[in-house]
Protein backbone atom coordinates (compact mmCIF):
# COMPACT_ATOMS: atom_id res chain seq x y z
CA UNK A 1 0.00 0.00 0.00
CA UNK A 2 1.43 3.64 -0.93
CA UNK A 3 1.32 6.74 0.76
CA UNK A 4 0.03 9.71 -1.41
CA UNK A 5 3.98 10.29 -1.49
CA UNK A 6 4.35 7.29 -3.76
CA UNK A 7 6.61 5.93 -0.69
CA UNK A 8 5.89 2.46 0.48
CA UNK A 9 4.65 1.24 3.79
CA UNK A 10 4.09 4.32 4.90
CA UNK A 11 7.67 5.89 4.97
CA UNK A 12 7.89 10.02 4.35
CA UNK A 13 10.51 11.26 1.60
CA UNK A 14 13.56 11.01 3.42
CA UNK A 15 15.12 13.68 0.89
CA UNK A 16 12.40 15.68 1.97
CA UNK A 17 12.49 15.40 4.90
CA UNK A 18 16.55 15.49 5.76
CA UNK A 19 17.35 18.53 3.14
CA UNK A 20 13.85 20.34 3.12
CA UNK A 21 13.35 20.01 -0.87
CA UNK A 22 12.13 17.12 -2.68
CA UNK A 23 14.53 16.98 -5.68
CA UNK A 24 17.88 18.50 -6.78
CA UNK A 25 19.48 17.78 -3.63
CA UNK A 26 23.02 17.85 -3.45
CA UNK A 27 24.82 16.35 -0.99
CA UNK A 28 29.20 16.55 -0.98
CA UNK A 29 31.22 13.89 0.54
CA UNK A 30 33.90 14.61 2.98
CA UNK A 31 36.45 11.52 2.67
CA UNK A 32 38.25 12.07 6.35
CA UNK A 33 42.14 11.32 6.61
CA UNK A 34 43.27 8.09 7.48
CA UNK A 35 42.57 7.28 11.05
CA UNK A 36 44.46 5.41 13.53
CA UNK A 37 44.94 1.91 12.88
CA UNK A 38 44.70 1.98 9.19
CA UNK A 39 47.85 1.32 6.50
CA UNK A 40 47.63 5.11 5.52
CA UNK A 41 48.16 6.36 9.13
CA UNK A 42 51.00 8.52 9.26
CA UNK A 43 50.94 9.59 12.68
CA UNK A 44 49.13 13.34 12.03
CA UNK A 45 47.36 14.52 15.62
CA UNK A 46 44.22 14.07 16.40
CA UNK A 47 43.12 17.64 15.81
CA UNK A 48 44.91 17.89 12.48
CA UNK A 49 43.03 15.14 11.68
CA UNK A 50 39.68 16.52 12.66
CA UNK A 51 40.47 20.06 11.04
CA UNK A 52 40.79 18.63 7.57
CA UNK A 53 38.01 17.14 7.60
CA UNK A 54 36.25 20.38 8.69
CA UNK A 55 38.16 22.38 6.37
CA UNK A 56 36.39 20.24 3.46
CA UNK A 57 32.60 19.79 5.26
CA UNK A 58 33.33 24.32 5.39
CA UNK A 59 34.00 24.40 1.65
CA UNK A 60 31.37 22.52 0.89
CA UNK A 61 28.91 24.34 2.97
CA UNK A 62 30.77 27.68 1.66
CA UNK A 63 29.81 26.29 -1.97
CA UNK A 64 26.31 26.18 -1.10
CA UNK A 65 25.83 22.15 -0.89
CA UNK A 66 22.55 21.12 0.95
CA UNK A 67 24.22 18.31 3.31
CA UNK A 68 27.51 15.93 3.59
CA UNK A 69 28.24 12.39 3.76
CA UNK A 70 31.23 11.70 6.39
CA UNK A 71 33.28 8.67 5.34
CA UNK A 72 36.54 6.61 6.55
CA UNK A 73 37.65 7.16 2.73
CA UNK A 74 40.92 7.57 3.90
CA UNK A 75 41.17 4.09 5.48
CA UNK A 76 42.26 1.74 2.47
CA UNK A 77 42.06 -0.71 1.60
CA UNK A 78 38.85 -1.48 4.05
CA UNK A 79 38.55 -3.92 6.55
CA UNK A 80 35.15 -6.16 6.44
CA UNK A 81 32.58 -4.61 9.05
CA UNK A 82 33.84 -7.47 11.99
CA UNK A 83 37.32 -6.45 11.53
CA UNK A 84 37.00 -2.57 11.94
CA UNK A 85 38.35 -1.23 15.30
CA UNK A 86 36.57 0.85 17.88
CA UNK A 87 39.13 3.60 17.15
CA UNK A 88 37.62 4.36 13.62
CA UNK A 89 33.93 4.95 14.95
CA UNK A 90 35.52 7.03 18.08
CA UNK A 91 37.16 9.49 15.60
CA UNK A 92 34.24 9.54 13.34
CA UNK A 93 31.88 10.00 15.87
CA UNK A 94 34.40 13.25 16.87
CA UNK A 95 34.60 14.13 13.42
CA UNK A 96 30.93 14.52 13.05
CA UNK A 97 30.48 16.58 15.95
CA UNK A 98 32.75 19.07 15.03
CA UNK A 99 31.66 19.37 11.50
CA UNK A 100 27.82 19.44 13.23
CA UNK A 101 28.37 22.41 15.09
CA UNK A 102 30.48 23.94 12.67
CA UNK A 103 28.22 23.99 9.40
CA UNK A 104 24.69 22.73 10.79
CA UNK A 105 24.01 21.06 7.48
CA UNK A 106 22.06 17.76 7.58
CA UNK A 107 24.86 14.62 7.05
CA UNK A 108 24.94 11.02 7.30
CA UNK A 109 27.59 8.54 8.00
CA UNK A 110 29.24 5.72 5.82
CA UNK A 111 31.56 3.61 7.37
CA UNK A 112 33.99 1.42 5.14
CA UNK A 113 33.53 -1.28 3.99
CA UNK A 114 29.70 -2.01 4.73
CA UNK A 115 29.68 -1.43 8.43
CA UNK A 116 26.29 -0.37 9.18
CA UNK A 117 26.22 -1.06 13.02
CA UNK A 118 29.49 1.32 13.57
CA UNK A 119 27.55 4.20 11.19
CA UNK A 120 24.38 3.56 13.24
CA UNK A 121 26.12 4.11 16.07
CA UNK A 122 28.13 7.08 14.91
CA UNK A 123 25.00 8.46 13.84
CA UNK A 124 23.36 8.16 16.66
CA UNK A 125 26.15 10.36 19.03
CA UNK A 126 26.62 12.65 16.93
CA UNK A 127 22.76 13.15 15.63
CA UNK A 128 23.55 12.61 11.54
CA UNK A 129 19.86 11.99 10.04
CA UNK A 130 21.40 8.70 7.99
CA UNK A 131 23.83 5.94 7.09
CA UNK A 132 24.81 5.00 3.67
CA UNK A 133 24.94 1.09 3.17
CA UNK A 134 26.77 0.44 0.23
CA UNK A 135 25.09 -3.43 0.29
CA UNK A 136 21.66 -3.47 2.24
CA UNK A 137 19.92 -6.75 0.76
CA UNK A 138 21.77 -9.85 -0.99
CA UNK A 139 25.34 -10.26 -1.49
CA UNK A 140 28.00 -9.10 -4.04
CA UNK A 141 32.11 -9.80 -3.95
CA UNK A 142 34.21 -6.97 -3.58
CA UNK A 143 37.56 -5.50 -3.24
CA UNK A 144 37.06 -6.98 0.45
CA UNK A 145 35.92 -10.05 -0.37
CA UNK A 146 32.13 -11.71 0.21
CA UNK A 147 30.53 -8.88 1.48
CA UNK A 148 26.29 -9.81 2.81
CA UNK A 149 23.72 -7.58 2.94
CA UNK A 150 23.32 -5.70 6.53
CA UNK A 151 20.22 -5.24 6.70
CA UNK A 152 18.62 -8.06 8.90
CA UNK A 153 21.44 -6.63 11.72
CA UNK A 154 21.71 -3.20 10.75
CA UNK A 155 18.00 -2.54 11.36
CA UNK A 156 17.65 -4.50 14.85
CA UNK A 157 20.67 -2.82 16.22
CA UNK A 158 19.06 0.41 15.10
CA UNK A 159 15.64 -0.33 16.95
CA UNK A 160 17.84 -1.50 20.61
CA UNK A 161 19.13 1.96 19.77
CA UNK A 162 16.02 3.81 19.48
CA UNK A 163 17.09 5.55 16.72
CA UNK A 164 14.31 5.02 14.09
CA UNK A 165 14.82 8.51 12.67
CA UNK A 166 18.06 7.55 11.60
CA UNK A 167 17.11 7.01 7.52
CA UNK A 168 19.09 4.16 5.68
CA UNK A 169 20.83 5.48 2.54
CA UNK A 170 21.67 2.10 0.57
CA UNK A 171 23.38 1.17 -2.60
CA UNK A 172 21.49 -1.01 -5.28
CA UNK A 173 23.82 -3.25 -7.45
CA UNK A 174 26.95 -0.95 -5.92
CA UNK A 175 30.38 -0.41 -7.27
CA UNK A 176 33.83 -1.55 -6.42
CA UNK A 177 32.48 -5.29 -6.89
CA UNK A 178 31.27 -8.33 -8.92
CA UNK A 179 27.71 -9.30 -8.74
CA UNK A 180 27.90 -12.85 -9.80
CA UNK A 181 26.19 -14.02 -6.93
CA UNK A 182 22.51 -12.46 -7.99
CA UNK A 183 22.96 -12.45 -11.08
CA UNK A 184 20.10 -14.31 -12.10
CA UNK A 185 18.24 -11.57 -10.99
CA UNK A 186 17.83 -8.27 -12.78
CA UNK A 187 18.81 -4.43 -11.68
CA UNK A 188 14.95 -3.92 -11.04
CA UNK A 189 14.59 -6.80 -8.53
CA UNK A 190 17.96 -5.93 -6.55
CA UNK A 191 16.00 -2.49 -6.46
CA UNK A 192 13.42 -3.80 -4.80
CA UNK A 193 15.17 -5.67 -3.03
CA UNK A 194 16.39 -2.95 -1.09
CA UNK A 195 13.49 -1.66 -0.89
CA UNK A 196 11.55 -4.66 0.61
CA UNK A 197 14.37 -4.59 3.01
CA UNK A 198 13.16 -0.70 4.36
CA UNK A 199 15.38 1.03 3.56
CA UNK A 200 14.53 4.56 2.97
CA UNK A 201 16.46 6.03 -0.28
CA UNK A 202 18.17 4.19 -3.22
CA UNK A 203 22.07 4.89 -3.95
CA UNK A 204 22.89 4.05 -7.84
CA UNK A 205 26.53 4.63 -9.05
CA UNK A 206 28.95 3.34 -11.71
CA UNK A 207 31.61 0.98 -11.53
CA UNK A 208 34.20 2.86 -9.11
CA UNK A 209 34.38 6.17 -7.41
CA UNK A 210 34.50 8.78 -10.19
CA UNK A 211 32.38 6.62 -12.66
CA UNK A 212 29.20 8.33 -13.71
CA UNK A 213 26.05 5.47 -14.54
CA UNK A 214 24.35 6.06 -17.48
CA UNK A 215 21.35 7.28 -18.10
CA UNK A 216 19.37 3.82 -19.29
CA UNK A 217 20.68 2.65 -16.03
CA UNK A 218 19.22 5.32 -14.05
CA UNK A 219 16.17 5.53 -15.86
CA UNK A 220 15.77 1.68 -14.86
CA UNK A 221 16.28 1.82 -11.14
CA UNK A 222 14.23 5.04 -11.39
CA UNK A 223 10.87 2.70 -12.80
CA UNK A 224 11.96 0.08 -9.99
CA UNK A 225 11.11 1.88 -6.59
CA UNK A 226 8.82 4.38 -5.28
CA UNK A 227 12.22 5.83 -2.75
CA UNK A 228 14.05 8.62 -3.74
CA UNK A 229 16.71 7.76 -6.16
CA UNK A 230 20.07 9.55 -5.48
CA UNK A 231 23.44 9.55 -7.78
CA UNK A 232 26.88 8.53 -5.48
CA UNK A 233 29.14 8.70 -8.03
CA UNK A 234 30.30 10.20 -11.66
CA UNK A 235 28.35 13.36 -10.90
CA UNK A 236 30.39 16.79 -12.60
CA UNK A 237 29.26 20.33 -13.65
CA UNK A 238 29.00 18.86 -17.06
CA UNK A 239 26.40 16.29 -16.37
CA UNK A 240 24.76 16.62 -13.19
CA UNK A 241 21.88 19.03 -15.00
CA UNK A 242 20.71 15.74 -16.99
CA UNK A 243 21.64 13.40 -13.89
CA UNK A 244 19.04 15.64 -12.11
CA UNK A 245 16.61 15.45 -14.33
CA UNK A 246 16.38 11.91 -13.75
CA UNK A 247 16.74 11.23 -9.75
CA UNK A 248 16.16 13.21 -6.75
CA UNK A 249 19.43 14.18 -5.33
CA UNK A 250 23.38 13.31 -6.51
CA UNK A 251 26.15 12.49 -3.88
CA UNK A 252 29.42 14.47 -5.16
CA UNK A 253 32.77 14.48 -4.11
CA UNK A 254 36.14 13.84 -6.94
CA UNK A 255 34.95 16.38 -9.43
CA UNK A 256 35.29 19.78 -6.65
CA UNK A 257 38.43 18.20 -5.43
CA UNK A 258 41.88 19.86 -6.38
CA UNK A 259 42.47 18.12 -9.73
CA UNK A 260 39.67 15.76 -9.39
CA UNK A 261 41.22 13.76 -7.12
CA UNK A 262 38.92 12.13 -4.20
CA UNK A 263 42.28 12.31 -1.66
CA UNK A 264 42.94 16.35 -2.16
CA UNK A 265 41.10 19.08 -0.81
CA UNK A 266 37.60 20.49 -1.96
CA UNK A 267 38.16 23.52 -4.01
CA UNK A 268 34.87 26.28 -2.96
CA UNK A 269 34.84 27.48 -6.39
CA UNK A 270 34.05 24.18 -8.26
CA UNK A 271 31.38 23.37 -5.17
CA UNK A 272 30.15 27.21 -6.45
CA UNK A 273 30.22 26.39 -9.88
CA UNK A 274 28.78 22.77 -9.51
CA UNK A 275 25.80 23.97 -7.48
CA UNK A 276 25.20 26.72 -10.35
CA UNK A 277 25.03 24.15 -12.90
CA UNK A 278 22.92 22.27 -10.28
CA UNK A 279 20.32 24.62 -9.78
Amino acid sequence: METSSGVGRGRTDSVQQIFGRPRGVVIGVIHCPPFPGSPRFQGASSEALYEAALADALAYAAGGVDGLIIENHGDVPFSKPDDIGHETSAFMAVTADRIKRETGLPFGINVLANAAIPALAIAAASQAAFVRVNQWANAYVANEGLIEGAAALALRYRARLRADGIRVFADAHVKHGAHAIVADRSLEELVRDVEFFDADAIIATGQRTGDAASADYLRQMRAATTLPLLVGSGCSERNVAEILSIVDAVIVASSLKVGGVWWNPVEEAKVRAFMKAAR
